[in-house]
């Protein structure tokens, strides 16, 4: 094979070389940019669920408290759920800006790889026809005719690898303008999608945090700290009734007095008592929760 052919036939082969590292490149990260950023729009719909369960548990915890703080956790909530509401948008816009374009790539880089193949095929047919014509040369140099039909295949060979490679170099020129366009609109719009989110997030997450801030703890504890002293405040009475000193009298009548009094008080204790276990004994346990998660309220 003449050294100026077999320039040429390198020539060929490293330009083809290097169209197919293109593509054989652009699979590999392409792919491997599709696999992670469907894993990171998976874990946020993950995030968005736990995020929804915490808004539930918000809401089930402030049904329990007082009416100040109920409706703090209430408003508070109201604002996370807000927020996955947002989030919910992020994944969506993803699957539809992000992850489905990259997964178009698959199905233009297998029809670049095919393209490539084929003009591979062309030009180990044009190396095979230059090879047979060597050889006949070296054989059989005074075969004009034979090596006449070699030249004429070969020659058509190289036209066809000609061809071939200029196509293949069209297609993978356009597919590398449309890979970088398609690199910079793709990760534009990841990055604008993630903006958006986080800047309605803020907005949002500042209103929580506000109505957090402006909960009245005071408010909540006085009502509390009131519901305590109802609670325990006849027994308090009670007792402080019970301490108070008898007025003044001559000793004898005092005595009889304190006799008197002291069987009397045991005589109204033992009644109240009973009342009272009587009072206990007639309300049945639904009416004593009752009066309870109303007391609350």
């Amino acid at each position: 094979m003449p050294l100026s052919t077999m320039n040429v036939v390198l020539s060929r082969d490293s330009q083809v070389r290097a169209m197919e590292n293109t593509v054989t490149n652009a699979e590999r990260y392409f792919g491997q940019f599709c696999s992670l950023l469907a894993s990171y729009t998976r874990k946020t719909a993950r995030l968005r669920d736990k995020a929804d369960q915490l808004v539930k548990q918000l809401i089930d915890f402030a049904n329990t408290e007082n009416p100040e703080l109920r409706a703090t956790i209430r408003d508070f909530a109201e604002d996370l759920a807000k927020v996955q509401d947002y989030r919910q948008a992020e994944v969506e816009r993803l699957e539809a800006k992000v992850i489905s374009p990259l997964k178009l790539y698959g199905a233009q880089i297998k029809q670049t790889r095919a393209d490539i193949k084929k003009c591979k095929r062309v030009q180990n047919n044009e190396i095979k026809q230059l090879e047979k014509l060597e050889k006949l040369r070296q054989k059989s140099p005074s075969d004009r005719q034979m090596i006449s039909q070699a030249e004429t295949s070969a020659q058509r060979a190289s036209v066809d690898t000609n061809r071939s490679t200029h196509h293949l170099a069209e297609t993978v020129d356009a597919f590398q303008e449309q890979k970088l366009k398609d690199l910079r609109r793709i990760f534009s719009d990841f990055v604008t999608i993630e903006m958006v989110f986080h800047a309605k997030a803020v907005e949002v997450y500042s209103s929580a945090f506000q109505t957090l801030e402006n909960y009245d703890l005071e408010r909540d504890l006085q009502d509390f700290r009131a519901k305590m002293r109802g609670i325990y405040g006849h027994n308090e009475a009670r007792l402080l009734t019970d301490t108070n000193p008898a007025p003044s009298v001559p000793w004898p009548l005092a005595s009889q007095s304190v006799q008197s009094t002291t069987a009397h008080q045991g005589k109204e204790a033992g009644d109240e008592e009973e009342s009272e276990a009587d009072s206990v004994e007639e309300i049945p346990l639904e009416d004593l929760k009752g009066q309870q998660q109303r007391h609350r309220d």
